[in-house]
């Protein structure tokens, strides 16, 4: 695994945006059965999900959260040097959705923007990326931008899927400090993996057609087509207990930390049960396990920050906190970071109406 240790870069602040828009796990019931979804409900640990209105992109999602984000930390638009949008769910095949959310948040034309795509490891690999330009890329200051809007590409059909992807997405703030303690980070990938968690058809590799966009009904009682979300959560779970508790004691061995001085460990919110067995299988005390699934689901690459903000925001504006963050899935692809963050700027989550699909705030103007 890559490790390494970035000093001078402080979290400024994060902020969190859902739509207003929440479905939740018992109008699937029609389709599964009210059993069923109570069993998956009990699992998964799930209750309602939000989910984008027709037409609103991840970076209608995002760019609310930027915008709050900006405008709370009074940071002048020109002064971001960088924007780095993390998603596996962009707007267009080009061009790249950053260049349309530097326009869109009236960023400098000086400002550097890029996307990344990756899904549930992207937070913690945005982290890495923006900390690395702001020690020795030139940058001041960086916003990451991370989201998804998946429920694009899940059948309503398939139960290993609809009853626990939710949309959302964040921003988070950094900027050059030298003041700032250092992050430790621990990164990886096993492209192996690829098949547990793909969409298998639509693009280059297999481009659409009539047939792979035809759902066809599995011996499960799902249906879904190879346009759609496909997620093998067996393997994932293997996947997660062999290469996590390795990854998470890594990083705590980086950072000179044992599990007594972290003060929450922050995890890709993948599905309840599979998190409370890593904990356990870790010895993590399960009041430092911070979970954020019942009302958000899997947010894919915005739920590790999406649940600080739900979770950790009243601590963060006023507390330093000694936080282990890791996100860890499709790719398979994983990262970790340790680091000390807080007192910062941490608004409350963002609440996106279907008025705001496409619209630009007077106040980024």
């Amino acid at each position: 695994m890559a490790t390494c240790t970035v000093s001078g870069v402080r979290l400024a602040g994060i902020a969190s945006a859902v739509p207003d828009r929440v479905q939740t796990l018992a109008s699937h019931a029609a389709v599964f059965g009210e059993a069923d979804v109570r069993k998956i409900s009990d699992s998964i640990g799930v209750k309602s999900r939000q989910i984008a209105f027709d037409g609103m992109c991840t970076s209608d999602i995002c760019f609310a959260a930027a915008d709050r984000l900006l405008n709370d930390l009074a940071w002048p638009r020109e002064s971001v040097d960088a924007l780095i949008f993390v998603s596996q769910t962009p707007d267009y095949v080009l061009p790249a959705t950053s260049c349309c959310l530097q326009e869109r948040l009236r960023l400098s034309t000086r400002c550097a923007a890029f996307d990344v795509g990756l899904g549930c490891s992207g937070h913690i690999y945005g982290l890495w990326i923006a900390s690395s330009l702001l020690v020795g890329g030139g940058a001041r200051r960086v916003v990451l931008l991370t989201g998804d809007t998946s429920s694009y590409i899940c059948s309503p059909l398939d139960r290993s899927v609809a009853l626990l992807f939710g949309d959302a997405g964040t921003a988070t703030a950094l900027e050059a400090d030298g003041s700032a303690s250092p992050m430790a980070f621990v990164l990886g990938t096993d492209g192996s993996g690829r098949d547990a968690l793909i969409v298998p058809a639509g693009r280059y590799r297999n481009p659409h057609t009539a047939e792979t966009a035809t759902r066809i009904a599995e011996d499960n009682g799902s249906s879904r087509s190879a346009e759609d979300l496909f997620m093998d959560g067996a393997e994932i779970f293997a996947f997660t207990l062999r290469e996590v508790p390795a990854l998470i004691q890594a990083v705590l061995q980086g950072a000179g930390w044992n599990i007594d001085e972290v003060d929450a460990f922050v995890f890709h919110q993948a599905n309840q049960f599979m998190l409370q067995h890593l904990a356990r299988r870790l010895k993590l005390p399960k009041d430092k396990l911070i979970l954020a699934m019942e009302e958000f689901g899997n947010t894919g690459s915005a739920s590790v920050p999406l649940a600080m903000s739900a979770r950790l925001a009243p601590r963060l504006r006023t507390e330093a906190l000694r936080s282990v963050l890791a996100g860890f899935g499709v790719g398979y692809s994983w990262g970790a970071v340790a680091l000390t963050c807080g007192p910062m700027v941490m608004p409350d989550v963002v609440k996106v109406s279907g008025e705001m699909v496409g619209a630009v705030s007077p106040e980024g103007r």
